[in-house]
């Protein structure tokens, strides 16, 4: 096509491809050596071990090595149905081990019908689709840790990495099964690069959050390409069996079995969460008090927007904490490394937006710091998921200010517990003064558009790619409704917190801006009319004026002093600093 596409370091290690033979007969001889009285497990009322399944001994054998010992409710569903050969739809929440389920169900099936296995690159015989990238590799990397004595190739193929080298991942050598993003397999099949004929398991994972996609479209057109669904098992998970959801697994399988874990906790008992009731100027105050007092915690802050993510990653920064910094305009390569920092404890502390909200696995995240309020309740869900995993303890911090806090009441709601919201005092130690920054480091900040010009791309704005690739590669970044575009009004318990209006100075200059080039000569002073007031935002959901009512009003708390604000370019304002904080106008 004659364009530049991202070139992958070649001496990265990808998830899932070819394993050198020496590796392969190391792993082996390790598994000959090994014998299942080495994996005791003793019986337990009410759960279901493993071994009660009659698994393949290489299976068995990684199961132990990862220290699982009982299945979860939803694997042992899935798995009695799916190893019958059964399709599945399956109810499943994030963290409830439902990529183990149909990964133990598909390379069971593989070990006992090796003569199936294609002898060609390019046509595999199960193929997973998930909707993101992140959750590509996880699963990948799961089937790399489930499969480890088992000899079949797992591959993961996904856009914004090199296509040329993906494609030959592919093609090279058999491929039992490829996980992929719909954008990059649709691509592949359009170009015969993979042949999906000879596919005889099909998992769907997330169907919900592909419908929210809208990559509904693509996985039709993938699925029309693969046997007849009488001739193949299918697998469907989503975190919601909605009529939209039932519709596609009946279109897509045959007499699916449903599996529906009645009274599964849609969070973990192990996760405390905690709300601070702040306005918005003082969220990146908490922020960085809260890190001082946890100076060896691994933290994950999740941000709405992709510019208020940069704005908190340079803050910190610039203030001597290191970090790192995940969204969907971050390169593909570069997510990798800081996923793969982060997961080491190179990198104790990383500022994201929902891009690791979902397929991220990372042991011991201490805090997960909502620094806004999702838009949707199981986005919270999701993002507090990645703290208290397989046992350990977490924290989940929410920042409630007079933008997000209406959506507490539906998050109350979802997850079937009150959220208990604490007012900070003045004299508490997470609202303690920050330190000055260098004045060096303000000289070298660069300018960000003030909070009244045109959307960022996150607010529907068109964004330019990130990647040259062919047509239908890229694939989508999750889009918020179009109500998300705009802030909506508080109610009227935190009202008072609101920032001021905007000058009538830069109304003015807006309503100018406005006005064809033959009328845009200003009236004389005394002739010109006022500006009119800007038309009231409908409110499309209540904010609950309970919100600041769970805790005392800040009686003893003096007025804050009057600073004088620096005066700022048109068009310029600083990032976060002493000078600016998150809420505050950028006048």
């Amino acid at each position: 096509m004659g364009e530049e596409r991202p070139v992958s370091n070649p001496h990265v290690r990808r998830p899932g491809g070819a394993m050198a033979d020496e590796e392969m007969d190391k792993r082996r001889a390790e598994h000959a050596a090994w014998s299942i009285d080495q994996y005791q497990v003793e019986p337990a009322e009410g759960k279901k071990r493993f071994q009660d399944f009659d698994l393949p001994t290489e299976l068995l054998h990684a199961v132990a090595d990862m220290g699982f010992q009982y299945c979860t409710p939803i694997q042992a569903l899935s798995l009695e149905y799916a190893l019958a050969g059964k399709n599945v739809t399956g109810k499943a929440q994030t963290g409830t081990g439902k990529t183990a389920a149909f990964l133990v169900a598909i390379l069971t099936r593989y070990l006992r019908s090796p003569e199936s296995r294609q002898e060609k690159g390019g046509a595999p015989r199960a193929l997973v689709i998930a909707p993101t990238r992140e959750l590509v590799i996880q699963i990948c990397k799961d089937a790399a840790a489930l499969g480890k004595y088992c000899g079949l190739r797992s591959l993961a193929v996904y856009g914004g990495m090199d296509y040329e080298r993906q494609k030959r991942d592919v093609t090279d050598a058999p491929v039992d099964l490829l996980v992929a993003t719909p954008g990059r397999l649709l691509d592949f099949v359009r170009t015969r690069v993979v042949d999906l004929s000879k596919v005889d398991t099909l998992v769907i994972d997330e169907a919900d959050r592909m419908l929210d996609m809208g990559f509904i479209p693509d996985v039709r057109s993938i699925i029309s390409r693969l046997p007849p669904k009488e001739k193949r098992a299918t697998m469907l998970y989503s975190a919601t069996l909605t009529d939209d959801v039932m519709r596609l697994a009946s279109q897509w399988m045959e007499a699916p079995e449903r599996v529906e874990v009645e009274g599964e906790q849609v969070t973990t008992k192990t996760i405390k969460q905690i709300v601070y009731v702040v306005t918005a100027r003082e969220k990146f105050t908490v922020l960085y008090n809260q890190i001082q007092m946890y100076p060896d915690s691994r933290m994950l802050i999740f941000c709405n927007r992709r510019n208020t993510t940069e704005d908190v990653a340079d803050s910190l920064t610039r203030r001597g904490i290191r970090c790192e910094m995940l969204s969907g305009d971050v390169n593909q390569n570069r997510r990798l490394r800081v996923l793969e920092d982060f997961r080491e404890g190179k990198v104790r502390i990383v500022v994201a937006t929902d891009v690791a909200g979902r397929g991220l696995h990372v042991d011991d995240i201490g805090f997960v710091i909502n620094f806004d309020f999702p838009y949707e309740p199981d986005d919270y869900v999701h993002r507090i998921g990645r703290t208290g995993r397989a046992g350990a303890s977490g924290t989940a911090i929410s920042f409630a200010d007079e933008d997000e806090s209406f959506i507490i009441p539906d998050i109350e709601k979802y997850i079937g517990e009150e959220l208990k919201c604490t007012v900070l005092q003045h004299d508490d130690p997470l609202m303690a003064k920050m330190p000055e920054v260098p004045r060096g480091h303000r000289e070298q900040r660069a300018p960000v558009e003030p909070r009244d010009r045109a959307p960022r791309p996150e607010q529907g704005a068109p964004r330019e790619p990130q990647s040259r690739e062919p047509a239908g590669s890229a694939e989508r970044e999750p889009e918020l409704p179009a109500s998300h575009g705009e802030l909506l009004p508080p109610a009227a318990g935190v009202a008072a917190l609101r920032p001021q209006a905007e000058p009538a100075v830069a109304a003015e200059r807006r309503a100018v801006e406005r006005t064809p080039a033959a009328e845009a000569k200003p009236a004389p002073r005394e002739t010109q009319p006022e500006p009119r007031p800007p038309a009231p935002v409908p409110v499309h959901k209540a904010v609950a004026p309970a919100v600041l009512a769970k805790a005392p009003a800040r009686t003893d708390a003096a007025p804050a002093p009057s600073v004088a604000q620096p005066q700022i370019p048109a068009g310029k304002r600083p990032r976060f600093s002493d000078e600016w904080v998150p809420g505050q106008s950028g006048k």
